[in-house]
């Protein structure tokens, strides 16, 4: 497998995972899904998240993460699957709120992430349920527990 993931740190923060992790966690989300696969993780504030969401989502708020896919032309293939954008400040406090260690919030926004790279979504139950399966069974095997069972 041959998978490249860039990381970009646009927030400085000493509890910020190091890209080893980010490409691992994006690793497991794309293990046999992809053989080839190159993709960018941005690492950013509350204002640059508040901005992109409210632009391509029309939500005038920060997010934990947003997905990009990357749009090709018809029969061109590239191992170019998108970008991540995680907002740090947004998954530190849902990790505290939630009573989750904060390495596996990261590890679950990333994994989220990929999928919705991948084309998985979550716009109605159906959908919902099989992609948080998929999402239960990368971070089992990550070592994170649910990531839907907190209190």
């Amino acid at each position: 497998m041959s998978i490249e993931v860039e990381v970009q740190y646009a927030v400085e923060d000493t509890e910020l995972p190091p890209a080893e992790d980010f490409r691992r966690w994006a690793e497991a989300a794309l293990e046999g899904c992809r053989e080839e696969a190159e993709l960018a993780v941005r690492v950013v504030g509350a204002d640059e998240s508040r901005m992109l969401n409210r632009r391509y989502r029309g939500k005038d708020r920060p997010t934990n993460v947003l997905s990009f896919p990357v749009e090709l032309p018809a029969g061109v293939s590239v191992p170019q699957i998108g970008d991540l954008v995680i907002c740090a400040p947004v998954v530190a406090a849902e990790a505290a709120e939630q009573g989750k260690p904060a390495a596996a919030h990261w590890a679950h926004m990333t994994v989220h992430g990929v999928l919705h790279l991948l084309g998985f979504d979550h716009r109605d139950e159906a959908e919902a349920e099989a992609m948080e399966a998929v999402e239960r069974r990368i971070l089992a095997g990550l070592g994170h527990p649910d990531p839907y069972s907190f209190d």
